[in-house]
């Protein structure tokens, strides 16, 4: 690996964290998250680990703020080619086949503490960093996709197209494989991933970012204090997002 591209992954990998007091929903949980971040150039930390907590009882069928919001921080736009453009995170229907009673909720890479992308990797390009966000190192992709048929939940994509008008903080390659990043050049600047502060910005309240190790988090208090869900809990992935009300 050349030294630019060293230098390149070196600066990707850092990591950091945004949050500001909000809205007291129950005693000692408020719906975002406090947090401190690191001094630059500092390694990510596994005393950290960043997740997100949806409530599905918030997110309305027909409501794709965080989708847009997504695709206008990342660049991921229509390439007017729908069976291949990329999804980084999708709107989804769940419907119970007992009750009748339907869902709707985002769906994105969840980054497991066991990622099975992360395993059947040829190369290295896709890993996870410490504080638990998986990425994939455009450098060392070499588009196989073995990642995409490992993954349980269809949240990566192959970049087919050319891409002229990128986010110089997102950078994206044809014959890359790709998928959220939790809007990890956010995180590193002490900022929310885009679809939370999206989110938040109209008033739905249904994303929640923050710290799963710290048990003072207003994410782990949350999940302390309500029921919530990791979907295909089965494979016993450990995923970082996680869902309320379904």
């Amino acid at each position: 690996m050349s030294n630019d591209v060293d230098n390149s992954r070196r600066k990707f990998i850092a990591a950091g964290v945004a949050g500001t007091a909000g809205l007291v929903l129950a005693p000692g949980v408020t719906l975002l998250d406090m947090a401190n971040a690191r001094p630059a150039g500092e390694a990510a930390s596994s005393t950290k680990r960043w997740g997100m907590l949806i409530d599905s009882t918030k997110c309305a069928t027909g409501c794709n703020d965080c989708v847009t919001a997504c695709g206008k921080e990342n660049g991921v736009a229509s390439t007017g080619h729908p069976e291949t453009d990329p999804q980084w995170i999708r709107k989804i229907e769940l419907k119970e086949v007992k009750s009748g009673k339907s869902h709707s909720l985002p769906m994105m890479c969840q980054h497991c503490a066991e990622p099975p992308c992360v395993d059947v990797c040829p190369t290295g390009a896709s890993f996870k960093r410490a504080d638990g966000i998986v990425l994939v190192d455009r450098h060392i992709c070499i588009g196989c996709r073995y990642c995409m048929m490992a993954c349980p939940y269809k949240a990566r994509s192959f970049v087919h197209e050319e891409h002229d008008d990128q986010n110089p903080d997102v950078p994206r390659g044809k014959g890359c494989v790709e998928s959220c990043t939790l809007c990890v050049h956010r995180v590193d600047k002490d900022m929310e991933p885009a679809c939370v502060e999206a989110c938040s910005a109209g008033n739905h309240g249904a994303m929640l970012f923050g710290d799963l190790n710290d048990a003072n988090s207003e994410i782990s208090k949350r999940i302390a204090t309500y029921a919530t869900t990791q979907v295909r809990a089965d494979l016993a992935l450990n995923t970082g997002v996680r869902y309320q009300g379904i």
